[in-house]
């Protein structure tokens, strides 16, 4: 469920037009390309802190204005401070809400455009280029290339997040960017198939026809084929897993490495970490519910190895890099999917990160976590690349 970039509260490293914040709709089809020029803004949110020293102007100048919530008693400043703002967007509980009008609600890349442009942060300039191809009817890629790079270079194939339900390439422009930035690999990211209108297993398998489409096409950007990686934040975590498990058994070769944002692992919605965070920001146990139920065609699809990773058989899976966030109702599919890779033999990095929310990982420019996370992804990323 790469999902929680859904929420209204989501961070959702929602496209911005230089001179305002563009309410981002999850609606690919209608943005994706439209809002291309301002993808400039959204790299702020992926790259300014990975550059800037923590006790510099940048992210410390962002200050909460009132007491830490009471669903976040552990919360750091700069993260409770985008909450604040996004929660003075106005937006309305998806849960309450059809999937069409979830897509146009405020999202947290939106609170974290108004961070930046009221502490005076900067954005850094445009570092890759972009261009979009069709992998099949209803499905294509954005192509992010790293300016001026020469010879032949290593593919990651990147899955947004949104529960499956809202979100598009646009909303995750800015973790794009800064993971590009800092590997210099390129990055292929997938608007694969949403629901209620696409149900299980129309993302699942929109994602494994992109990821078998760069194996056949890498050559024509530029890329190796030999040299190819997974990504996935939230509901796009679980997708980049599925990706892997569906190479394993199809006899595809698998990815070389694959990197899981606190990914969507299971369907339990009373696991430690959703009792704990039930009503947290941006994504809260009610909105889970919320994307299983119009994703999924009923509860059997919820059992499925390909949403319950924790249940799946994760034997001969590649190398994988797990990262969480403490306030955060996936925390615990996160973690219990790193000790279920660990049992099966696969080699795992897992990193919980403290006083952070679901859908930080695209916030660098505000709150120092965010570097620190893409520091890691990319590092692990370019040791399995190289």
């Amino acid at each position: 469920m790469a999902l929680l970039s859904f929420l209204p509260s989501l961070r959702w490293a929602a496209p911005v037009v230089a001179a305002g914040v563009a309410l981002a709709s999850c609606n690919s089809s209608q943005t994706t390309e439209a809002t291309n020029a301002s993808a400039t803004a959204t790299d702020s949110m992926s790259t300014a802190s990975a550059t800037a020293d923590p006790a510099a102007a940048g992210p410390r100048q962002i200050k909460p204005t009132g007491p830490k919530p009471a669903w976040a008693p552990t919360i750091a400043p700069e993260m409770q401070a985008v909450m604040e703002t996004l929660a003075s967007l106005g937006g309305k509980p998806i849960e309450t809400l059809s999937a069409q009008e979830a897509r146009q609600q405020p999202t947290p890349a939106d609170a974290v455009m108004k961070l930046m442009r009221d502490n005076n942060i900067p954005t850094p300039p445009v570092t890759a280029d972009t261009m979009s191809r069709m992998v099949m009817p209803g499905v294509k890629v954005r192509i992010y290339t790293p300016r001026n790079a020469t010879g032949t270079l290593p593919v990651v194939v990147y899955y947004h997040g949104g529960g499956w339900v809202i979100a598009n390439l646009d909303t995750y422009d800015a973790s794009v960017r800064g993971l590009v930035e800092k590997t210099g690999a390129i990055f292929v990211s997938v608007a694969y198939r949403q629901g209620p209108e696409h149900k299980y297993p129309t993302a699942h398998n929109d994602s494994f026809a992109a990821y078998q489409w760069v194996l056949k096409n890498a050559a024509s950007f530029k890329g190796d084929p030999q040299k190819v990686a997974v990504v996935g934040e939230s509901a796009g975590g679980g997708l980049a897993a599925t990706v892997s498990m569906m190479a394993r058994d199809k006899k595809v070769m698998l990815p070389k490495h694959e990197v899981l944002v606190y990914p969507i692992a299971g369907y339990d919605l009373n696991t430690p970490s959703y009792q704990k965070y039930a009503q947290a920001k941006p994504l809260n146990k009610p909105m889970m519910a919320w994307f299983f139920e119009n994703y999924l065609r009923g509860a059997a699809d919820g059992k499925s190895p390909m949403i319950s990773l924790v249940n799946a058989n994760l034997k001969g899976l590649p190398p994988t890099t797990i990262i969480t966030a403490e306030i955060d109702p996936l925390m615990s599919d996160g973690s219990m999917l790193a000790d279920k890779l660990k049992a099966a033999g696969v080699p795992t990095k897992y990193q919980n990160y403290d006083g952070v929310t679901h859908e930080f990982f695209g916030m660098a420019a505000v709150v120092p976590q965010a570097g620190q996370a893409q520091d890691l992804a990319a590092a692990e990323l370019k040791k399995a690349l190289q």
